[in-house]
Protein backbone atom coordinates (compact mmCIF):
# COMPACT_ATOMS: atom_id res chain seq x y z
CA UNK A 1 0.00 0.00 0.00
CA UNK A 2 2.83 2.39 0.86
CA UNK A 3 4.40 1.85 -2.57
CA UNK A 4 1.11 2.54 -4.32
CA UNK A 5 0.62 5.71 -2.25
CA UNK A 6 4.10 6.88 -3.21
CA UNK A 7 3.31 6.26 -6.88
CA UNK A 8 -0.01 8.09 -6.57
CA UNK A 9 1.60 11.18 -5.06
CA UNK A 10 4.35 11.21 -7.69
CA UNK A 11 1.69 11.07 -10.43
CA UNK A 12 -0.04 14.08 -8.83
CA UNK A 13 3.13 16.14 -8.75
CA UNK A 14 4.26 14.92 -12.16
CA UNK A 15 1.03 15.86 -13.95
CA UNK A 16 0.75 19.16 -12.10
CA UNK A 17 4.39 20.04 -12.85
CA UNK A 18 4.19 19.27 -16.57
CA UNK A 19 0.74 20.83 -16.99
CA UNK A 20 2.07 24.02 -15.43
CA UNK A 21 4.95 24.02 -17.88
CA UNK A 22 2.80 23.68 -21.02
CA UNK A 23 -0.27 25.67 -19.95
CA UNK A 24 1.47 28.55 -18.18
CA UNK A 25 -0.04 30.19 -15.05
CA UNK A 26 2.11 27.72 -13.14
CA UNK A 27 0.71 28.16 -9.65
CA UNK A 28 -2.94 28.15 -10.75
CA UNK A 29 -2.43 25.09 -12.94
CA UNK A 30 -0.60 23.13 -10.24
CA UNK A 31 -3.25 23.79 -7.61
CA UNK A 32 -6.07 23.05 -10.07
CA UNK A 33 -4.48 19.76 -11.12
CA UNK A 34 -3.89 18.58 -7.56
CA UNK A 35 -7.44 19.59 -6.61
CA UNK A 36 -8.94 17.76 -9.59
CA UNK A 37 -6.97 14.61 -8.82
CA UNK A 38 -7.98 14.65 -5.14
CA UNK A 39 -11.66 15.03 -6.08
CA UNK A 40 -11.25 12.24 -8.65
CA UNK A 41 -9.73 10.00 -5.97
CA UNK A 42 -12.78 10.58 -3.80
CA UNK A 43 -15.10 9.67 -6.67
CA UNK A 44 -12.94 6.63 -7.37
CA UNK A 45 -13.26 5.50 -3.77
CA UNK A 46 -17.08 5.66 -4.09
CA UNK A 47 -17.20 3.87 -7.45
CA UNK A 48 -14.92 1.02 -6.29
CA UNK A 49 -17.97 -0.64 -4.72
CA UNK A 50 -19.26 -1.45 -8.20
CA UNK A 51 -16.27 -3.68 -8.89
CA UNK A 52 -17.62 -7.09 -7.88
CA UNK A 53 -14.36 -9.06 -7.96
CA UNK A 54 -11.71 -7.11 -6.01
CA UNK A 55 -8.83 -9.41 -7.09
CA UNK A 56 -9.50 -9.14 -10.81
CA UNK A 57 -10.46 -5.49 -10.49
CA UNK A 58 -7.26 -4.58 -8.64
CA UNK A 59 -5.10 -6.33 -11.23
CA UNK A 60 -6.80 -4.51 -14.09
CA UNK A 61 -6.50 -1.28 -12.12
CA UNK A 62 -2.72 -1.51 -11.73
CA UNK A 63 -2.04 -2.40 -15.35
CA UNK A 64 -4.26 0.49 -16.53
CA UNK A 65 -2.65 2.98 -14.13
CA UNK A 66 0.77 1.89 -15.39
CA UNK A 67 -0.30 2.39 -19.03
CA UNK A 68 -1.85 5.84 -18.53
CA UNK A 69 0.81 6.97 -16.06
CA UNK A 70 3.70 6.05 -18.35
CA UNK A 71 2.16 7.74 -21.39
CA UNK A 72 0.51 10.75 -19.70
CA UNK A 73 3.36 13.18 -20.42
CA UNK A 74 3.55 11.98 -24.01
CA UNK A 75 -0.21 12.47 -24.43
CA UNK A 76 -0.05 16.04 -23.14
CA UNK A 77 3.01 16.88 -25.24
CA UNK A 78 1.36 15.41 -28.34
CA UNK A 79 -1.79 17.48 -27.99
CA UNK A 80 0.18 20.68 -27.40
CA UNK A 81 2.40 20.02 -30.44
CA UNK A 82 -0.61 19.15 -32.60
CA UNK A 83 -2.54 22.31 -31.88
CA UNK A 84 0.53 24.44 -32.56
CA UNK A 85 1.68 22.77 -35.77
CA UNK A 86 -1.73 22.10 -37.38
CA UNK A 87 -2.47 25.75 -38.33
CA UNK A 88 1.03 26.09 -39.82
CA UNK A 89 0.54 22.89 -41.79
CA UNK A 90 -2.82 24.08 -43.12
CA UNK A 91 -1.25 27.40 -44.09
CA UNK A 92 1.38 25.56 -46.12
CA UNK A 93 -1.02 23.08 -47.71
CA UNK A 94 -3.57 25.68 -48.82
CA UNK A 95 -1.00 28.45 -49.36
CA UNK A 96 -2.93 30.88 -47.20
CA UNK A 97 -1.82 34.47 -46.76
CA UNK A 98 0.11 35.06 -43.48
CA UNK A 99 -2.58 37.52 -42.38
CA UNK A 100 -5.17 34.72 -42.30
CA UNK A 101 -5.44 33.48 -38.72
CA UNK A 102 -6.74 29.95 -38.24
CA UNK A 103 -8.38 30.25 -34.83
CA UNK A 104 -12.05 29.34 -35.18
CA UNK A 105 -14.12 26.25 -35.89
CA UNK A 106 -12.33 22.94 -35.59
CA UNK A 107 -9.05 24.66 -34.63
CA UNK A 108 -10.73 26.29 -31.64
CA UNK A 109 -12.28 22.98 -30.59
CA UNK A 110 -8.89 21.29 -30.80
CA UNK A 111 -7.35 24.13 -28.78
CA UNK A 112 -9.95 23.64 -26.07
CA UNK A 113 -9.35 19.88 -26.07
CA UNK A 114 -5.59 20.49 -25.87
CA UNK A 115 -6.05 22.87 -22.94
CA UNK A 116 -8.20 20.43 -20.97
CA UNK A 117 -6.20 17.28 -21.86
CA UNK A 118 -3.89 17.55 -18.81
CA UNK A 119 -6.88 17.93 -16.49
CA UNK A 120 -8.80 15.07 -18.14
CA UNK A 121 -5.72 12.85 -17.87
CA UNK A 122 -5.31 13.83 -14.22
CA UNK A 123 -8.99 13.13 -13.49
CA UNK A 124 -8.87 9.65 -15.06
CA UNK A 125 -5.65 8.75 -13.27
CA UNK A 126 -6.96 10.14 -9.97
CA UNK A 127 -10.20 8.18 -10.38
CA UNK A 128 -8.29 4.90 -10.64
CA UNK A 129 -5.85 5.73 -7.85
CA UNK A 130 -8.84 6.43 -5.60
CA UNK A 131 -10.16 2.91 -6.19
CA UNK A 132 -7.01 1.29 -4.79
CA UNK A 133 -7.68 1.69 -1.05
CA UNK A 134 -11.27 0.31 -1.06
CA UNK A 135 -10.20 -2.67 -3.19
CA UNK A 136 -7.19 -3.41 -0.98
CA UNK A 137 -9.42 -3.26 2.10
CA UNK A 138 -11.79 -5.83 0.56
CA UNK A 139 -8.90 -8.03 -0.58
CA UNK A 140 -7.39 -8.12 2.92
CA UNK A 141 -10.67 -9.15 4.51
CA UNK A 142 -11.23 -11.76 1.79
CA UNK A 143 -7.79 -13.25 2.45
CA UNK A 144 -8.32 -13.38 6.22
CA UNK A 145 -11.98 -14.47 5.83
CA UNK A 146 -13.07 -12.12 8.59
CA UNK A 147 -13.73 -8.51 9.39
CA UNK A 148 -10.45 -6.81 10.31
CA UNK A 149 -11.01 -4.40 13.17
CA UNK A 150 -8.01 -2.20 12.34
CA UNK A 151 -8.14 -2.68 8.59
CA UNK A 152 -8.88 0.97 7.80
CA UNK A 153 -6.23 2.35 10.16
CA UNK A 154 -3.58 -0.02 8.83
CA UNK A 155 -4.26 0.85 5.20
CA UNK A 156 -4.46 4.61 5.76
CA UNK A 157 -1.35 4.56 7.93
CA UNK A 158 0.59 2.86 5.14
CA UNK A 159 -0.98 5.24 2.65
CA UNK A 160 0.10 8.39 4.50
CA UNK A 161 3.62 7.14 5.11
CA UNK A 162 3.90 6.07 1.48
CA UNK A 163 2.73 9.49 0.32
CA UNK A 164 5.45 11.09 2.41
CA UNK A 165 8.04 8.80 0.85
CA UNK A 166 6.67 9.67 -2.59
CA UNK A 167 7.04 13.39 -1.87
CA UNK A 168 10.65 12.84 -0.81
CA UNK A 169 11.37 10.85 -3.97
CA UNK A 170 9.81 13.59 -6.11
CA UNK A 171 11.92 16.33 -4.55
CA UNK A 172 15.22 14.46 -4.33
CA UNK A 173 15.08 12.31 -7.48
CA UNK A 174 12.29 13.13 -9.94
CA UNK A 175 13.08 16.84 -10.19
CA UNK A 176 16.65 15.97 -11.17
CA UNK A 177 15.76 13.67 -14.08
CA UNK A 178 13.75 14.09 -17.32
CA UNK A 179 10.05 14.11 -16.54
CA UNK A 180 9.42 11.23 -18.97
CA UNK A 181 11.90 9.07 -17.05
CA UNK A 182 10.06 9.87 -13.82
CA UNK A 183 6.74 8.87 -15.40
CA UNK A 184 8.10 5.59 -16.76
CA UNK A 185 9.85 4.69 -13.49
CA UNK A 186 6.65 5.29 -11.50
CA UNK A 187 4.61 3.24 -13.98
CA UNK A 188 7.18 0.46 -13.72
CA UNK A 189 6.48 0.26 -9.97
CA UNK A 190 2.76 -0.12 -10.69
CA UNK A 191 3.31 -2.87 -13.25
CA UNK A 192 5.67 -4.77 -10.92
CA UNK A 193 3.03 -4.67 -8.18
CA UNK A 194 0.45 -5.88 -10.70
CA UNK A 195 2.66 -8.79 -11.78
CA UNK A 196 3.46 -9.83 -8.19
CA UNK A 197 -0.23 -9.67 -7.32
CA UNK A 198 -1.05 -11.68 -10.45
CA UNK A 199 1.44 -14.39 -9.50
CA UNK A 200 0.41 -14.54 -5.84
CA UNK A 201 -3.38 -14.61 -6.35
CA UNK A 202 -3.74 -16.06 -9.87
CA UNK A 203 -6.22 -18.65 -8.61
CA UNK A 204 -8.64 -15.89 -7.54
CA UNK A 205 -8.35 -13.85 -10.74
CA UNK A 206 -10.72 -14.23 -13.69
CA UNK A 207 -9.59 -14.10 -17.33
CA UNK A 208 -6.01 -14.69 -16.32
CA UNK A 209 -4.70 -15.12 -19.87
CA UNK A 210 -6.13 -11.76 -20.95
CA UNK A 211 -4.53 -10.05 -17.99
CA UNK A 212 -1.17 -11.68 -18.71
CA UNK A 213 -1.33 -10.37 -22.30
CA UNK A 214 -2.30 -6.91 -20.99
CA UNK A 215 0.69 -6.88 -18.61
CA UNK A 216 3.07 -7.97 -21.35
CA UNK A 217 1.71 -5.23 -23.61
CA UNK A 218 2.16 -2.54 -20.95
CA UNK A 219 5.67 -3.83 -20.15
CA UNK A 220 6.51 -3.45 -23.84
CA UNK A 221 5.11 0.10 -23.83
CA UNK A 222 7.14 1.00 -20.73
CA UNK A 223 10.34 -0.39 -22.26
CA UNK A 224 9.77 1.55 -25.49
CA UNK A 225 9.04 4.75 -23.58
CA UNK A 226 12.06 4.20 -21.35
CA UNK A 227 14.35 4.23 -24.38
CA UNK A 228 12.53 6.67 -26.67
CA UNK A 229 9.99 8.61 -24.59
CA UNK A 230 12.27 11.46 -23.54
CA UNK A 231 13.42 11.98 -27.13
CA UNK A 232 9.81 11.96 -28.41
CA UNK A 233 8.68 14.51 -25.82
CA UNK A 234 11.69 16.68 -26.62
CA UNK A 235 10.87 16.55 -30.34
CA UNK A 236 7.25 17.52 -29.63
CA UNK A 237 8.45 20.41 -27.46
CA UNK A 238 10.72 21.44 -30.33
CA UNK A 239 7.66 21.66 -32.60
CA UNK A 240 6.57 24.70 -30.59
CA UNK A 241 9.53 26.73 -31.86
CA UNK A 242 9.60 28.40 -35.24
CA UNK A 243 13.40 28.16 -35.48
CA UNK A 244 15.50 25.02 -35.20
CA UNK A 245 16.19 24.02 -31.57
CA UNK A 246 19.89 23.21 -31.14
CA UNK A 247 20.10 22.84 -27.35
CA UNK A 248 17.67 22.03 -24.59
CA UNK A 249 18.15 21.43 -20.89
CA UNK A 250 15.82 21.16 -17.93
CA UNK A 251 17.62 22.60 -14.92
CA UNK A 252 16.33 22.42 -11.33
CA UNK A 253 14.77 25.86 -11.90
CA UNK A 254 13.73 26.20 -15.54
CA UNK A 255 13.71 24.74 -19.04
CA UNK A 256 16.37 26.31 -21.27
CA UNK A 257 16.08 26.08 -25.06
CA UNK A 258 18.37 27.65 -27.65
CA UNK A 259 17.19 27.93 -31.25
CA UNK A 260 19.00 28.84 -34.42
CA UNK A 261 17.77 30.38 -37.67
CA UNK A 262 19.82 30.49 -40.86
CA UNK A 263 18.91 33.71 -42.64
CA UNK A 264 21.28 33.41 -45.59
CA UNK A 265 22.51 36.23 -47.85
CA UNK A 266 25.71 36.46 -45.80
CA UNK A 267 23.85 37.48 -42.63
CA UNK A 268 24.65 36.05 -39.21
CA UNK A 269 22.60 33.18 -37.87
CA UNK A 270 19.90 34.26 -35.41
CA UNK A 271 20.38 32.68 -31.99
CA UNK A 272 17.49 32.86 -29.52
CA UNK A 273 17.13 31.81 -25.89
CA UNK A 274 13.83 30.58 -24.48
CA UNK A 275 13.12 29.97 -20.80
CA UNK A 276 10.08 27.77 -20.16
CA UNK A 277 8.99 28.44 -23.72
CA UNK A 278 9.18 32.24 -23.39
CA UNK A 279 11.60 34.21 -25.54
CA UNK A 280 14.37 35.87 -23.52
CA UNK A 281 16.46 37.31 -26.32
CA UNK A 282 17.16 37.09 -30.02
CA UNK A 283 20.68 37.82 -31.24
CA UNK A 284 19.23 39.89 -34.08
CA UNK A 285 18.11 42.71 -31.78
CA UNK A 286 19.12 41.93 -28.19
CA UNK A 287 21.58 44.84 -28.41
CA UNK A 288 18.64 47.27 -28.38
CA UNK A 289 17.21 45.74 -25.21
CA UNK A 290 20.51 45.58 -23.33
CA UNK A 291 21.61 49.06 -24.40
CA UNK A 292 18.37 50.49 -23.03
CA UNK A 293 18.69 48.42 -19.86
CA UNK A 294 22.27 49.42 -19.00
CA UNK A 295 23.08 52.78 -20.65
CA UNK A 296 20.52 55.06 -18.90
CA UNK A 297 21.36 54.01 -15.29
CA UNK A 298 25.11 54.08 -15.96
CA UNK A 299 24.87 57.51 -17.58
CA UNK A 300 22.74 58.75 -14.67
CA UNK A 301 25.23 57.47 -12.07
CA UNK A 302 28.10 59.63 -10.83
CA UNK A 303 30.56 56.71 -10.91
CA UNK A 304 30.83 53.31 -12.56
CA UNK A 305 33.37 51.53 -10.39
CA UNK A 306 31.22 48.89 -8.67
CA UNK A 307 28.12 47.59 -10.41
CA UNK A 308 25.52 45.08 -9.19
CA UNK A 309 23.55 42.96 -11.68
CA UNK A 310 20.52 40.93 -10.55
CA UNK A 311 19.77 38.16 -13.05
CA UNK A 312 21.31 38.50 -16.48
CA UNK A 313 22.79 35.01 -16.50
CA UNK A 314 23.31 35.24 -20.27
CA UNK A 315 26.10 37.76 -19.72
CA UNK A 316 24.74 40.26 -22.24
CA UNK A 317 24.12 43.04 -19.72
CA UNK A 318 27.58 42.40 -18.22
CA UNK A 319 29.05 42.68 -21.73
CA UNK A 320 27.65 46.19 -22.12
CA UNK A 321 28.60 47.24 -18.58
CA UNK A 322 32.23 46.22 -19.17
CA UNK A 323 32.45 48.89 -21.88
CA UNK A 324 32.25 51.48 -19.07
CA UNK A 325 35.48 50.02 -17.61
CA UNK A 326 34.25 49.31 -14.06
CA UNK A 327 36.58 48.04 -11.35
CA UNK A 328 34.17 45.25 -10.40
CA UNK A 329 30.80 43.77 -11.31
CA UNK A 330 28.83 41.53 -8.99
CA UNK A 331 26.26 39.29 -10.69
CA UNK A 332 23.63 37.31 -8.78
CA UNK A 333 21.83 34.54 -10.68
CA UNK A 334 19.93 31.54 -9.36
CA UNK A 335 20.60 29.00 -12.09
CA UNK A 336 24.16 27.67 -12.22
CA UNK A 337 23.38 25.69 -15.38
CA UNK A 338 22.36 28.91 -17.12
CA UNK A 339 25.65 30.52 -16.13
CA UNK A 340 27.64 27.49 -17.27
CA UNK A 341 25.86 27.61 -20.61
CA UNK A 342 26.88 31.21 -21.28
CA UNK A 343 30.35 30.77 -19.81
CA UNK A 344 30.93 28.07 -22.42
CA UNK A 345 31.62 25.30 -19.91
CA UNK A 346 28.51 23.19 -20.49
CA UNK A 347 29.91 20.00 -22.02
CA UNK A 348 26.58 19.16 -23.68
CA UNK A 349 26.65 22.36 -25.73
CA UNK A 350 27.58 21.89 -29.41
CA UNK A 351 30.89 23.60 -30.24
CA UNK A 352 29.42 25.88 -32.91
CA UNK A 353 26.69 27.12 -30.52
CA UNK A 354 29.27 27.55 -27.76
CA UNK A 355 31.36 29.76 -30.03
CA UNK A 356 28.27 31.73 -31.08
CA UNK A 357 27.20 32.38 -27.47
CA UNK A 358 30.68 33.42 -26.35
CA UNK A 359 30.96 35.72 -29.35
CA UNK A 360 27.55 37.20 -28.52
CA UNK A 361 28.36 38.05 -24.89
CA UNK A 362 32.04 38.64 -25.74
CA UNK A 363 33.06 36.10 -23.09
CA UNK A 364 31.85 38.56 -20.46
CA UNK A 365 31.07 35.94 -17.79
CA UNK A 366 34.72 34.89 -17.74
CA UNK A 367 36.06 38.42 -17.20
CA UNK A 368 38.36 38.75 -14.18
CA UNK A 369 36.44 41.81 -12.94
CA UNK A 370 33.25 39.81 -12.57
CA UNK A 371 32.22 38.13 -9.32
CA UNK A 372 29.42 35.60 -9.77
CA UNK A 373 27.14 34.73 -6.87
CA UNK A 374 25.10 31.63 -7.67
CA UNK A 375 22.01 31.83 -5.48
CA UNK A 376 18.57 33.29 -4.82
CA UNK A 377 18.81 37.07 -5.23
CA UNK A 378 16.27 37.57 -2.43
CA UNK A 379 18.67 35.89 0.01
CA UNK A 380 21.95 37.04 -1.51
CA UNK A 381 20.93 40.71 -1.47
CA UNK A 382 20.29 40.39 2.27
CA UNK A 383 23.84 39.07 2.69
CA UNK A 384 25.24 42.05 0.77
CA UNK A 385 23.23 44.44 2.94
CA UNK A 386 24.56 42.79 6.10
CA UNK A 387 28.08 43.17 4.70
CA UNK A 388 27.35 46.91 4.17
CA UNK A 389 28.21 46.72 0.49
CA UNK A 390 27.49 49.67 -1.79
CA UNK A 391 27.24 49.89 -5.57
CA UNK A 392 27.38 52.83 -7.96
CA UNK A 393 24.68 51.35 -10.22
CA UNK A 394 22.26 48.44 -9.93
CA UNK A 395 20.84 46.65 -12.98
CA UNK A 396 17.89 44.28 -12.45
CA UNK A 397 17.53 41.99 -15.45
CA UNK A 398 15.03 39.36 -14.34
CA UNK A 399 12.47 37.46 -16.44
CA UNK A 400 8.92 38.81 -16.52
CA UNK A 401 6.93 38.17 -13.30
CA UNK A 402 5.13 35.23 -14.92
CA UNK A 403 5.79 32.87 -12.01
CA UNK A 404 4.81 33.39 -8.34
CA UNK A 405 8.39 32.76 -7.22
CA UNK A 406 9.54 35.82 -9.18
CA UNK A 407 6.98 38.12 -7.61
CA UNK A 408 9.04 38.67 -4.45
CA UNK A 409 11.88 40.06 -6.60
CA UNK A 410 9.48 42.77 -7.82
CA UNK A 411 8.25 43.59 -4.30
CA UNK A 412 8.59 46.73 -2.18
CA UNK A 413 10.66 44.81 0.37
CA UNK A 414 13.21 43.71 -2.22
CA UNK A 415 13.47 47.19 -3.72
CA UNK A 416 13.98 48.66 -0.24
CA UNK A 417 16.91 46.30 0.29
CA UNK A 418 18.38 47.33 -3.07
CA UNK A 419 18.08 50.95 -1.95
CA UNK A 420 20.35 50.08 0.98
CA UNK A 421 22.97 48.90 -1.51
CA UNK A 422 22.81 51.84 -3.92
CA UNK A 423 25.16 54.79 -3.51
CA UNK A 424 23.43 58.11 -2.91
CA UNK A 425 24.44 59.45 -6.31
CA UNK A 426 23.81 56.20 -8.17
CA UNK A 427 20.90 54.91 -10.25
CA UNK A 428 18.95 51.68 -10.54
CA UNK A 429 17.25 50.27 -13.65
CA UNK A 430 14.73 47.44 -13.70
CA UNK A 431 13.42 45.37 -16.60
CA UNK A 432 9.71 46.10 -16.34
CA UNK A 433 7.93 44.05 -19.07
CA UNK A 434 5.91 45.61 -21.88
CA UNK A 435 4.21 48.96 -21.10
CA UNK A 436 1.47 48.13 -23.60
CA UNK A 437 0.89 44.38 -23.49
CA UNK A 438 1.14 44.29 -19.67
CA UNK A 439 0.41 47.90 -18.77
CA UNK A 440 -0.84 47.26 -15.23
CA UNK A 441 2.26 45.26 -14.30
CA UNK A 442 4.54 47.89 -15.86
CA UNK A 443 2.98 50.76 -13.91
CA UNK A 444 2.90 48.72 -10.70
CA UNK A 445 6.67 48.10 -10.91
CA UNK A 446 7.25 51.85 -11.17
CA UNK A 447 4.93 52.64 -8.27
CA UNK A 448 6.49 49.90 -6.15
CA UNK A 449 10.00 51.32 -6.64
CA UNK A 450 8.68 54.80 -5.85
CA UNK A 451 6.95 53.57 -2.69
CA UNK A 452 10.29 52.77 -1.01
CA UNK A 453 11.77 56.23 -1.57
CA UNK A 454 13.21 56.20 -5.09
CA UNK A 455 12.71 59.13 -7.45
CA UNK A 456 11.17 57.02 -10.17
CA UNK A 457 10.66 57.36 -13.91
CA UNK A 458 9.87 54.89 -16.68
CA UNK A 459 11.01 54.68 -20.27
CA UNK A 460 10.42 52.49 -23.31
CA UNK A 461 11.50 51.63 -26.83
CA UNK A 462 10.70 49.14 -29.55
CA UNK A 463 12.54 45.83 -29.58
CA UNK A 464 11.37 44.10 -32.78
CA UNK A 465 11.19 40.55 -31.38
CA UNK A 466 9.42 41.72 -28.21
CA UNK A 467 7.45 44.71 -29.43
CA UNK A 468 7.33 47.81 -27.26
CA UNK A 469 9.34 47.20 -24.08
CA UNK A 470 9.83 49.18 -20.91
CA UNK A 471 12.15 49.80 -17.98
CA UNK A 472 11.95 51.60 -14.64
CA UNK A 473 14.78 53.84 -13.45
CA UNK A 474 15.29 55.40 -10.03
CA UNK A 475 17.65 57.66 -8.11
CA UNK A 476 17.85 58.27 -4.37
CA UNK A 477 19.12 61.82 -4.00
CA UNK A 478 19.56 64.81 -6.28
CA UNK A 479 18.17 65.06 -9.77
CA UNK A 480 15.89 62.60 -11.51
CA UNK A 481 17.59 60.22 -13.91
CA UNK A 482 16.23 61.89 -17.04
CA UNK A 483 17.51 65.30 -15.86
CA UNK A 484 20.95 63.84 -15.27
CA UNK A 485 20.92 62.41 -18.78
CA UNK A 486 19.78 65.76 -20.17
CA UNK A 487 22.61 67.56 -18.36
CA UNK A 488 25.31 65.22 -19.65
CA UNK A 489 27.59 67.05 -22.05
CA UNK A 490 28.74 64.01 -23.99
CA UNK A 491 27.94 60.32 -24.11
CA UNK A 492 31.02 58.60 -22.68
CA UNK A 493 30.51 55.32 -24.55
CA UNK A 494 29.85 55.15 -28.25
CA UNK A 495 26.79 52.99 -28.92
CA UNK A 496 25.27 52.86 -32.42
CA UNK A 497 21.80 52.55 -30.91
CA UNK A 498 22.07 55.32 -28.31
CA UNK A 499 21.91 59.10 -28.58
CA UNK A 500 20.95 61.70 -26.01
CA UNK A 501 17.86 62.68 -28.00
CA UNK A 502 16.79 59.08 -28.37
CA UNK A 503 17.25 58.40 -24.63
CA UNK A 504 15.26 61.45 -23.60
CA UNK A 505 12.51 60.60 -26.08
CA UNK A 506 12.22 57.15 -24.51
CA UNK A 507 10.91 58.81 -21.30
CA UNK A 508 7.92 60.27 -23.17
CA UNK A 509 4.59 58.41 -23.04
CA UNK A 510 1.22 59.31 -24.51
CA UNK A 511 -0.73 61.82 -22.34
CA UNK A 512 -3.34 59.18 -21.50
CA UNK A 513 -0.91 56.39 -20.59
CA UNK A 514 -0.93 57.06 -16.82
CA UNK A 515 -4.46 58.51 -16.57
CA UNK A 516 -5.73 55.67 -14.38
CA UNK A 517 -2.41 54.87 -12.69
CA UNK A 518 -3.81 55.88 -9.29
CA UNK A 519 -5.85 52.66 -9.28
CA UNK A 520 -2.77 50.45 -9.81
CA UNK A 521 -1.53 48.88 -6.58
CA UNK A 522 1.97 48.68 -5.15
CA UNK A 523 3.40 45.17 -5.14
CA UNK A 524 3.88 44.55 -1.43
CA UNK A 525 5.78 41.44 -0.38
CA UNK A 526 3.37 38.51 -0.32
CA UNK A 527 0.61 40.31 -2.22
CA UNK A 528 1.45 38.92 -5.71
CA UNK A 529 0.08 42.10 -7.28
CA UNK A 530 2.56 42.27 -10.16
CA UNK A 531 2.23 38.55 -10.86
CA UNK A 532 -1.56 38.83 -10.97
CA UNK A 533 -1.42 41.90 -13.22
CA UNK A 534 0.95 40.14 -15.59
CA UNK A 535 -1.14 36.97 -15.70
CA UNK A 536 -4.37 38.92 -16.25
CA UNK A 537 -2.81 40.84 -19.13
CA UNK A 538 -1.90 37.69 -21.03
CA UNK A 539 -4.69 35.34 -19.92
CA UNK A 540 -7.73 37.61 -19.76
CA UNK A 541 -6.77 40.29 -22.30
CA UNK A 542 -4.48 38.12 -24.45
CA UNK A 543 -1.89 40.90 -24.43
CA UNK A 544 -4.29 43.39 -26.06
CA UNK A 545 -3.58 47.09 -25.35
CA UNK A 546 -6.40 49.64 -25.55
CA UNK A 547 -5.05 53.03 -26.64
CA UNK A 548 -8.26 54.79 -25.59
CA UNK A 549 -9.53 52.99 -22.46
CA UNK A 550 -13.05 53.79 -21.35
CA UNK A 551 -12.70 52.49 -17.81
CA UNK A 552 -10.14 52.44 -15.08
CA UNK A 553 -7.57 49.72 -14.70
CA UNK A 554 -8.59 46.80 -12.53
Amino acid sequence: MATLAACGLIYEYLLAHYAGRILGAVETTIYAMIGIMIVAMGIGAFTAKWIKDPFTGFTWLEVTIALIGSSSVLIMASMTALIYTLPHWLHDVYQLHPSVMLQGGAIKILKDISYYTPYITGFILGLMIGMEIPLIARIRENIHQQHLEHNTGTIYGADYIGAGIGAAIWVTVCLQIPIMVAAVATAAANIVIGILFLIRYHQKINKLSVLIIAHLFVIAVIIILAFSGTKWVEQMNYALFEDEPVYSKVTPYQHLTITQRIVGQGLDKVISLYINGRLQFSSSDEHIYHSMLTYPPLLASARHENILVIGGGDGLAVRDILKWNPKSITLIDLDGDMLNLFRGIDTALPDNIKRALLALNENALNDSRLQIINGDAFIEVEKLVSQQKHFDSIIVDLPDPSHPDLNKLYSDFFYARLKELLSGDGAIAIQSTSPYHAQHAFISIGKTLQSVGFQTEQYHTNVPTFGEWGWTIGTVHGQMASQRIKNSVTLPINDPWISKQQLLAAFVFAPSFYQFADTVQVNKLGSRVVYNYHQAAWENLDGVFYSNPTKKLK
